[in-house]
């Protein structure tokens, strides 16, 4: 479907646009992907590796209503990327948190009815889930206006939805990088916050892979959840380095134990597919959509009353092996 089609990625010098579009251009032949951002010295980096000819770099900020609707101009597919994603850093700087995250996710929405693109997917996480922390409340506040959007669309064919993962192996800002300079720099333990701490795992990889197939399953308004595994953060160590010990520092500002991905709150909207979860929006749309059948003609059911989709209680656990080999291109 993406096939001669113009894609922009807000936040695309970010490892999941470089990771898309990689994917994007070994599977297919776009006309056009804009790459979206207000890092100069990124893109220029990232033009040195992704340079074909269907490749464009757009200097902007997603805070720029003008900016993102010159950008967006004739676009077909976007994917939301951009947004300030360091917890600590948006609980000093709360101000500027909110005007990337929310307010550049309105010029997102109005630069998207502007120029009628057709499907656009905004990338959440699971910190947008019963959030404690202002980056969490920011995505949240997101998520809503990217829901409630497709009820703004009047006769216009564009459709709003939005993708909620989990901690993406070797990302920046993830523990796999972090731990792996510790252990090559000789470090004699590793910093563990709580000896209880869980988290849900996914490889970069495999959240593209889901976004790229949630643009062929969304009718609009759904939040998409991809199931995947958990796992402790003391066994997580364990398997980097065996042999070092490990000292518990206590949670961060903001830090949950468990992240949450479907809320209990939400098992009356939450309907579980094979490989993921949907939770339906709370409000109706004046293009009513039956979100038991998506685009792929896949079948969910409702889950039961009080589900909650964690990463405390989850069914599927990595064994240190299975981990190794997601982030071994990290170690």
């Amino acid at each position: 479907m993406f096939n001669d089609k113009n894609i922009l990625i807000t936040g695309g010098t970010g490892s999941f646009g470089k990771k898309y579009t990689e994917i994007i251009l070994s599977k297919y032949s776009p006309n056009k992907i804009i790459i979206y951002s207000r890092d100069e010295l990124k893109q220029f980096e990232m033009q040195q590796k992704y340079n074909a000819s269907c490749m464009r770099y757009f200097i902007g900020d997603v805070r720029d209503t003008d900016r993102m609707r010159e950008a967006m101009d004739g676009v077909d597919y976007v994917i939301h990327a951009a947004a300030l994603k360091q917890v600590p850093a948006a609980e000093y700087n709360p101000m500027e948190c909110i005007k990337t995250n929310v307010t550049g996710a309105e010029n997102v929405i109005k630069a998207a009815l502007a120029n009628e693109v057709e499907k656009v997917i905004a990338l959440s996480t699971d910190k947008a889930a019963n959030p404690i922390n202002l980056y969490g409340a920011t995505k949240l506040a997101s998520d809503k206006l990217f829901v409630a959007a497709n009820n703004m669309v009047g006769r216009r064919k564009t459709r709003f939805s939005v993708v909620r993962y989990g901690n993406v192996v070797g990302s920046r800002g993830s523990v796999v990088p972090f731990f792996s300079k510790l252990i090559k720099g000789g470090a004699k333990e590793l910093p563990i916050t709580h000896p209880d701490m869980t988290r849900f795992m996914i490889t970069l990889e495999q959240g593209v892979d889901f976004v790229l197939k949630d643009f062929e399953r969304m009718q609009g308004g759904e939040i998409f959840v991809p199931k995947i595994p958990s796992m402790k953060m003391t066994e997580l160590a364990k398997a980097m380095a065996p042999n070092l010990p490990q000292k518990i520092i206590g949670i961060r500002p903001g830090e949950k134990l468990h992240e949450i991905m479907c809320p209990a709150d939400d098992s009356h909207l939450t309907l579980e597919f094979e490989d993921h979860y949907v939770i339906q929006p709370t409000i109706q749309f004046a293009h009513k959509s039956d979100f038991t059948v998506n685009g792929l003609g896949e079948k969910g059911k409702p889950v039961e009353i009080g589900f909650e989709y964690n990463s405390g209680n989850n069914a599927e656990w990595l064994t240190h092996e299975q981990f190794l080999e997601m982030a071994k291109e990290f170690l």
